[in-house]
């Protein structure tokens, strides 16, 4: 078992004491499903929760760093040259919304324009997944690596789809495409709405890979680092290592990456 740094601790302790709450509040959802508005009123105020909660841990043990925060947005510490914290604090809200048990706490760091640590907090399965820069990916306290398949029909993908309908016709038809050539020549493709836990889960060896267009920052830089980490491949689909600017995100392991890309790509 990895002993866990400094930095580390930090953010399990406050990805923990949100948990906690959120958990609470996650366990009053199938009470509010027969209001779809009052259900979702709700959710928000356990997002907004959790990030006021890890907010103040996350400030506490370092005063002089700047925050982007999902909810709130971007503030400065102390020093603006300081790292940066990125928080998605209930990743799959969707999910939570439903009363569907899959969904995450995300935190990241960023040092001058890189991400250099991060952690995933599965608060379901009891799941801390993390990473940082030079020193590996972990699950608990455990190594975890991509998988190793070299096939293409043996690999098991996952995405994440858009809201069909609510954009261009052309865009939906291209996505849906990619999709399809990528279930034909793979084991398959699954989708269970959480980005973050998507792109833990290739860390861990999982899924082979992973992609998703149009996605926030917080939703991926802790997925970034933990893949990266993890032995994988993270690019945009030009190929480019863009994802965090663009929010374009194709992950895999190094063998598996470049046909991942020509599929989607067509």
């Amino acid at each position: 078992m990895a002993t866990r740094s400094a930095l580390i601790n930090v953010m399990f302790k406050a990805a923990d004491k949100a948990s906690r709450r959120m958990m609470r509040d996650f366990g009053e959802v199938e009470n509010l499903q027969v209001s779809r508005k009052g259900a979702a009123d709700f959710v928000s105020q356990a997002d907004i929760k959790a990030e006021q909660i890890i907010k103040a841990e996350l400030a506490a043990a370092r005063p002089d760093w700047n925050m982007l925060m999902e909810e709130s947005g971007s503030s400065e510490g102390a020093d603006k040259q300081a790292p940066c914290w990125i928080v998605d604090p209930l990743d799959g809200t969707t999910n939570f919304l439903h009363g569907i048990p899959h969904f995450a706490i995300s935190i990241a760091v960023m040092e001058q324009g890189k991400i250099t640590a991060g952690a995933i907090f599965d608060p379901v399965r009891d799941e801390f997944f993390h990473a940082e820069q030079g020193i590996g990916a972990y699950l608990n306290g455990r190594r975890i690596r991509v998988a190793g398949r070299r096939r293409m029909e043996e690999a098991l993908f996952a995405t994440g789809i858009p809201f069909m309908g609510r954009g261009d016709e052309a865009d939906d038809a291209a996505y849906a495409a990619g999709m399809m050539r990528v279930a034909r020549a793979s084991s398959g493709v699954r989708r269970f709405g959480a980005a973050a836990l998507d792109m833990a889960w290739v860390a861990a060896g999982r899924y082979d890979g992973f992609w998703e267009r149009g996605l926030n920052i917080w939703d991926i830089a802790a997925g970034f680092i933990l893949v990266r980490e993890a032995g994988g491949f993270v690019s945009d689909f030009a190929a480019r290592d863009r994802s965090l600017e663009t929010g374009d995100v194709v992950t895999a392991n190094g063998v598996l990456h470049g046909p991942l890309l020509k599929l989607l790509r067509g």
